[in-house]
């Protein structure tokens, strides 16, 4: 004799959940510090792994460099401007 498709309810579909809409500043959020993980590399010529490294410390924000996984060509650089309260201490 078969089971029925969903233990406990016979012959009806899985009750399913809505899913909650998330607010605006949680999807502004979600792309705060956004990451790249392929590049094009002019060099190889093909989107390769991309590994980060940090270049300065900037009152603006930092920057990185993005650089090529394989054969170490810079591919890109970002400027993450979340440096804004940062205190420069004179020695």
């Amino acid at each position: 004799m078969p089971m029925p498709p969903f233990p406990g309810r016979p012959n009806q579909p899985p009750r399913m959940r809505p899913r909650r809409a998330p607010a605006p500043q949680e999807e502004a959020r979600q792309f705060e510090s956004l990451r790249a993980s392929l590049l094009f590399c002019p060099k190889c010529q093909t989107a390769t792994p991309a590994r980060e490294r940090l270049l300065l410390v900037l009152p603006s924000g930092n920057l990185y460099e993005y650089l090529c996984a394989h054969c170490g060509t810079s591919t890109g650089s970002k400027t993450d401007g979340s440096q804004g309260d940062v205190r420069l201490v004179a020695p």
